[in-house]
């Protein structure tokens, strides 16, 4: 049986990766409005954090405790996942607008569409606790906390800065106070405590599924990044030189470069 304490441990770190979410509407602050050129390279580097934490946390995770097939299994399931979301909403694209204005129906469906985009982020945060309170971890607030989990909260955390920004774009540019900027950053992400707390539940009571659990969180993750940042990203830069790719590229290498060291570590 699982303490309830761990459960709020995981649900705490969902929380806090829901509002590193609202740093990124904090330069709102001080600044009207952030070029295209910006803006893609914001969206490649959060491709970039999230392709590494994906590759070289969750999947390298996933290897140790399994086949390369029950990853792979894994990772067609949180893709396919996604696309059936996704394919379930797909007449409930939200204008930011309505955050202004919903009404409980639209509050639904605006829900609906963050926890496909969030709830993926989640679950990789809750699958990488697996091992919280086990042998091989590390220190923390009187808990043993997997390295792994640390590296996907701080991952996630850093990913969710940059998507904080570009949710809060839009919201600019349609008058919503600064104040109000940040706490929409932040509800975008609150599927993500959720999630992590789901995905703990389940892979600690169904330990034979935590290599799927791993591929599950990773697919849903690299599916996301090719379906929606990199395409969102390439929309933003049509209109820069040779559009927008090399600044695309750019933040990509640079989200990598900062995830890779960290992993090893």
């Amino acid at each position: 049986m699982v303490a309830l304490d761990a459960y709020v441990f995981v649900f705490v770190a969902g929380v806090i990766t829901a509002l590193a979410t609202g740093i990124g509407a904090l330069p709102f602050l001080f600044f009207d409005s952030i070029s295209d050129r910006g803006n893609v390279a914001l969206w490649g580097f959060a491709s970039g954090v999230m392709l590494a934490a994906s590759l070289f946390g969750l999947v390298q995770e996933g290897l140790a405790e399994g086949t390369p097939v029950e990853i792979g299994v894994g990772a067609l399931a949180g893709a396919v996942l996604v696309v059936v979301a996704h394919e379930v909403l797909t007449d409930a694209d939200i204008d930011p607008r309505e955050y202004e204005e919903a009404d409980f129906k639209n509050l639904i469906l605006i829900l609906g569409v963050l926890t496909v985009h969030s709830f993926p982020e989640g679950i990789a945060v809750g699958v990488s606790f697996a091992d919280l309170g086990l042998e091989g971890g590390t220190a923390l607030f009187g808990f043993t906390v997997p390295l792994l989990a640390v590296f996907m909260t701080l991952a996630i955390s850093i990913h969710n800065v940059p998507e904080g920004t570009a949710i809060s774009i839009p919201l600019r540019a349609m008058g919503v106070s600064k104040q109000k900027m940040v706490w929409w950053a932040v509800f975008s992400s609150l599927p993500q405590p959720i999630g992590a707390v789901a995905a703990f539940a389940f892979v600690r009571y169904a330990r034979a599924f935590l290599p799927y659990g791993f591929g599950f969180a990773a697919g849903a993750m690299i599916y996301l990044v090719l379906s929606e940042f990199v395409p969102e990203a390439l929309e933003t830069g049509a209109d820069l030189p040779r559009g927008g790719k090399p600044i695309l590229v750019g933040g990509i290498a640079l989200g990598v470069a900062l995830m890779v060291p960290l992993a090893y570590l």
